[in-house]
């Protein structure tokens, strides 16, 4: 089973490992793609102007710009304890037991606008970059991404469980059998709708629970059965689709 998260804006300050090695991240067909945008990151963050403008974030923000011109120097950090937020403290990678820290490395990993997918443990620096910008030099991260990482993601043979959101889920489709989950409750009037304000905290309970598991779910009913044992509601709403009911 793989999970793919969504990333976070946020990213943690720091780390202790060496300096950005493409060789040394998971999926190394997309090493060409990750070295043109990390190379147009850097070149575009020698104009702080520019940067900010194309980022889209504000002048008190321009500590992102100074992480981005230090991207190929900077200490790394696993991929899980990089990104923060929301969905990230629901997670709780520090609550791990040492068993349940080496099925999360297995199965966990999170879409990424500079990197395209990356595995739990892989290193990676402090970055701004999100999955609706564009950059000078390159166009559209998606148009960047969508030839490349699509048939990487369509390979994988385990099941899949796609968490990402909406920005990043058009980075690549993924094939037929991948299983979305979709964070609904019910209103007043007993209608399912999409949940907005504890989307993230709900997916990141739920990853929690699919990282931790003993069970290996190989199907859509067994990957329920999971999400039910660990006290979570969820219904199948399709050959390939569950909602995760939350409480109102």
């Amino acid at each position: 089973m793989l999970v793919l998260l969504p990333p976070s804006e946020t990213k943690a300050d720091g780390g202790r490992g060496a300096p950005l090695d493409h060789a040394a991240l998971s999926f190394p067909e997309l090493n060409p793609t990750r070295a043109k945008l990390a190379d147009a990151l850097v070149e575009l963050a020698g104009d702080v102007p520019a940067s900010i403008a194309v980022l889209g974030i504000t002048e008190r923000q321009v500590g992102e710009v100074t992480r981005n011109a230090r991207l190929w120097t900077s200490p790394t950090m696993p991929a899980l304890r990089r990104y923060t937020g929301v969905l990230y403290d629901a997670l709780d990678v520090k609550s791990f037991t040492r068993a349940g820290l080496a099925k999360a490395q297995r199965r966990l990993a999170v879409t990424s606008s500079l990197f395209g997918v990356v595995s739990a443990t892989d290193p990676i620096p402090a970055y701004r970059l999100s999955g609706g910008n564009s950059l000078p030099a390159l166009g559209t991260i998606r148009a960047m991404w969508k030839p490349v990482l699509e048939p990487v993601l369509q390979s994988i043979d385990d099941l899949v469980v796609d968490l990402r959101s909406g920005t990043y889920s058009a980075f690549a489709n993924l094939r037929p059998d991948a299983v979305t989950v979709r964070v609904v409750t019910e209103n007043a009037a007993g209608e399912r709708v999409t949940v907005s304000h504890f989307n993230k905290a709900y997916k990141g309970r739920l990853a929690h629970v699919l990282a931790v598991t003993r069970a290996e779910p190989s199907t859509v009913d067994q990957l329920a059965k999971v999400i039910r044992k660990a006290g979570l509601t969820v219904e199948r709403t399709g050959d390939h689709a569950l909602d995760l009911v939350t409480e109102g």
